[in-house]
């Protein structure tokens, strides 16, 4: 067996190392050198190849042209690459033994000063957010490449690697090697809360359009994708004591929860609403803070016999309780709404666009409330004809959330504390037209104690993995839906 390599290049000094990490390899057949800046820099028993980006399709089609062994590897990153010992033997005996399209594996990173375990997960059917980390050193059946070259048809500026992950993934699986083959620079050092966001910065829409025309390909070409055609809200058909009850999960959040009740007690509608706090045990004061607002009879304090519930779990006690209104619409306890008006727009939004579901926007904030980047959490990306074909690429649909009561009591919350609400926009969407608001009706804190703030690297795992089960459901459930069509 062989390999071709195809590595980022921007001078001598920068990938020398790489260079002789590889050729130390009796494997390699050939390096070829990936310059985007016309260096004229020559190596020896190395190609140079120049190109636009390292991401587009173009390189990805220079670089099928040029592949001619049995595999080819391509290098994400410029640093350094450190293989380790027989690292590559390892991976093509894995990649030749199990068929792989592609295979990928654990591997370590240097952060400053510091080496750590970087374990990345499995690849599965959901598997389509742009971002999943394979790390980046990712090796292909040059077979499997070739063919799903010949099938790229679109030319774009930023897709061009992930587009050629789909198609392979079409044909052949991609593997994870649960090993530790080598290690990489890492020079992204924010903390998990920091990264989150990036998917919807504005500065990232032009390449977000393109990741959203390959995602929906992918689904056309394995029958997932739903045309824009929506079953129909009847919302006469139950009777409700309130139009709409505000719903929050809480648990030990003695500095945030009195700004959330006061957030929505302080709404102005021409409807009747309530508030349906569920207590999940908390043991820090929490408890004694909602009792302070016992005098307004809107709030309806819960504190559910069973003990074993998670943030859906509260949700499904809060749904199901008899003086829970029409539409269930959510406010986390660290949060605010953003003025008086936003419970009054979203019910309005129900009747005006006929769905299931709503989402509106909003702003992050600091502790104090105090704007921090990005900024605005439109979700501008999501479109009535396509948003619930984009949903299975993104990690989430935006904030906040709220639910024709009859059909949430129906699917229920699944009982997590993480991943619930997107969970059920997936399963929302799949029938139902899901209304947006783009007004900022909602101000998300970002602060130590969100749950999110700072993940090791084994919770992110976790939480990935569960979001990508979530999202294979959902396409398996769509691929049988449409074939039921």
């Amino acid at each position: 067996m062989k390999i071709n390599c195809f590595i980022p290049f921007q001078s001598i000094n920068q990938a020398k190392e790489t260079i002789a990490s590889l050729q130390a390899s009796a494997l390699v057949k050939k390096i070829y050198l990936l310059t985007e800046n016309n260096c004229k820099d020559s190596v020896s028993d190395c190609e140079i190849i120049n190109i636009d980006s390292l991401r587009s399709t173009a390189t990805i089609k220079k670089i099928a042209a040029k592949a001619d062994a049995e595999y080819t590897m391509i290098y994400t990153k410029s640093a350094d690459l450190r293989l380790g010992y027989f690292a590559l033997d390892r991976m093509l005996q894995i990649a030749k033994d199990s068929g792989a399209g592609m295979v990928y594996s654990d591997h370590y990173q240097i952060a400053g000063e510091e080496k750590k375990n970087s374990p990345v997960i499995a690849y599965q059917k959901g598997s389509l957010r742009d971002d999943f980390n394979f790390g980046s050193v990712l090796i292909y059946k040059t077979d499997a490449l070739k063919k799903a070259v010949s099938e790229m048809n679109t030319e774009y500026k930023f897709a061009g690697i992930y587009d050629l992950r789909l198609k392979v993934s079409q044909n052949a699986d991609l593997v994870h090697i649960n090993e530790y083959l080598y290690t990489e620079i890492e020079n992204d050092t924010r903390k998990s809360g920091e990264k989150i966001f990036d998917y919807v910065d504005p500065k990232n829409r032009d390449m977000q359009i393109e990741m959203e025309k390959a995602c929906t390909e992918h689904l056309k070409k394995i029958g997932a994708y739903l045309i824009p055609q929506f079953k129909k809200v009847e919302f006469g058909q139950t009777e409700f004591e309130y139009e709409a009850s505000v719903i929050i999960p809480v648990r030990n959040r003695i500095r945030t929860i009195s700004d959330a009740i006061k957030s929505v007690l302080s709404q102005k509608t021409n409807f009747k609403f309530n508030l349906i706090v569920i207590d999940n045990y908390s043991t820090d004061g929490t408890t004694e803070a909602i009792d302070k607002f016992s005098g307004d009879e809107r709030l309806i304090h819960i504190i559910p016999e069973n003990k074993e519930l998670g943030i859906g779990g509260c949700w499904n006690a809060g749904v199901h309780h008899p003086k829970c209104g029409k539409f269930a619409v959510q406010l986390d306890s660290d949060d605010v709404y953003s003025g008086e008006d936003t419970l009054q727009k979203i019910v309005d939004a129900f009747y005006q666009q006929n769905c299931a579901m709503v989402v509106g926007s909003y702003m992050l904030t600091d502790f104090d409330m105090q704007m921090i980047p990005p900024g605005i959490i439109d979700h501008k990306e999501w479109t009535p004809e396509n948003g619930r074909n984009n949903a299975l690429r993104i990690n989430g649909l935006g904030a906040p959330r709220a639910f024709y009561t009859p059909v949430l009591r129906e699917i229920k919350v699944p009982n997590t504390s993480y991943g619930e609400d997107y969970a059920l926009g997936l399963y929302f969407s799949r029938e139902y037209q899901i209304g947006r608001i783009y007004d900022v009706l909602y101000l998300c804190r970002r602060w130590d104690d969100n749950s999110d703030a700072s993940l090791d690297i084994v919770k992110m795992n976790a939480h990935n993995t569960y979001k990508d089960r979530i999202r294979t459901w959902e396409v398996e459930a769509r691929i049988a839906f449409n074939k039921a069509q």
